[in-house]
């Protein structure tokens, strides 16, 4: 894992979030970006040009954000673009060639009983880049146990596994994997090849509604310190993804890093 990125939003938790970016890149040794995307809406009829000052504003605030953390001997790049967040966020990622998007719940919310706020829900929603989502105001440390939860262990796409490959080699993890069989399950579902199989400890399979109702009954049980989850159409957040926003009340592990795979089919 070699380069990071951290959008930045207006959240009172960005501070201790950025901090824990750095923590966790120093780990790899990989470069971090801290980014901040803006759109300028212009009414018809306005003449003024205001991209120069959104630019420099943006940037200022970003350099005054960095300074307020302990950057160690992490090599940060502060960089402002202008776009559209989704489609910029792609562009950015691809040019700078990240493998990991390192996110907070709430970039703005001020809803406390928000887990997801819009921003965040939409990156992890709309987004094929893997990304970990973080708790407010949690603290860095060794991530030692994985639990990872599937409902297909089916795996077309090449490099997806990259993520929790460079985490379990770093830190020695333990991944326990969690096969849930759904009503939609597929003979052959079960089938784990031999690249995950590798990575894993102990498999436990059970028989849920869906996948997220499975991490729900088993989590507790492993104790992790990271949950690893794919992203699919109808997948681990299937009920969630209908709304950008997700409650605390309906995804109970907000305590809990997230790591979101890019879909593996």
């Amino acid at each position: 894992m070699k380069s990071i990125l951290v959008p930045v939003g207006s959240s009172k938790n960005a501070q201790s979030h950025l901090q824990y970016a750095v923590d966790f890149a120093q780990a790899f040794g990989a470069k971090l970006y801290v980014v901040q995307i803006y759109n300028v809406y212009t009414k018809s009829g306005t003449m003024i040009k205001v991209d120069h000052i959104l630019e420099r504003e943006s940037m200022e605030f970003l350099e005054n954000h960095v300074s307020k953390v302990n950057t160690k001997n992490v090599e940060v790049v502060i960089k402002t673009f202008k776009g559209k967040l989704i489609d910029t966020l792609e562009l950015v990622c691809k040019s700078l060639d990240i493998d990991l998007i390192l996110l907070e719940p709430r970039t703005n919310s001020i809803k406390d009983e928000v887990y997801l706020g819009k921003t965040s829900g939409k990156i992890i929603k709309q987004t094929n880049i893997p990304a970990l989502i973080v708790p407010e105001g949690y603290k860095y440390r060794p991530i030692i146990y994985i639990l990872m939860a599937l409902k297909s262990a089916t795996i077309k796409k090449e490099g997806v596994l990259k993520p929790l490959q460079d985490i379990k080699a770093q830190y020695k993890s333990i991944v326990n994997l969690l096969l849930v069989k759904t009503p939609f399950y597929n003979e052959g579902d079960f089938d784990v090849n031999e690249e995950l199989s590798n990575m894993i400890t102990k498999t436990t399979k059970s028989e849920n509604a869906t996948t997220f109702q499975g991490v729900l009954e088993h989590y507790k049980d492993n104790d992790p310190d990271l949950l690893c989850v794919v992203r699919r159409k109808r997948g681990f957040f299937a009920k969630l993804w209908e709304k950008n926003s997700i409650l605390k009340k309906d995804f109970h592990s907000s305590t809990l890093p997230v790591l979101v795979l890019s879909g593996i089919k």
